[in-house]
């Protein structure tokens, strides 16, 4: 969970500084949200790999493990 909180904290902090640089360069409004968004986008899809990786495989196993619980649930009750 915490490399899920830490991806979401690091993808929103380089949109708002994408979107402070831009609003610095004039950007304003709609204009300002789109290219702050396509931008961030791009920034974190390169800097944040290795840590969407991380986070993928901790949602992963988690999902893994509630399937096995669900599974164990499952037997129990039709035993």
């Amino acid at each position: 969970m915490r490399s899920v909180m830490l991806y979401t904290a690091a993808r929103v902090l380089i949109f708002v500084v994408t979107a402070g640089v831009l609003a610095l360069f004039g950007a304003r409004g709609v204009l300002l949200l789109l290219l702050a968004l396509l931008i961030s986008g791009v920034v974190s899809f390169v800097l944040l790999s290795a840590q969407r990786d991380r986070m993928s495989s901790v949602v992963a196993s988690g999902l893994q493990q509630r399937r096995h619980m669900f599974q164990r649930a499952r037997t129990k009750e039709d035993a």
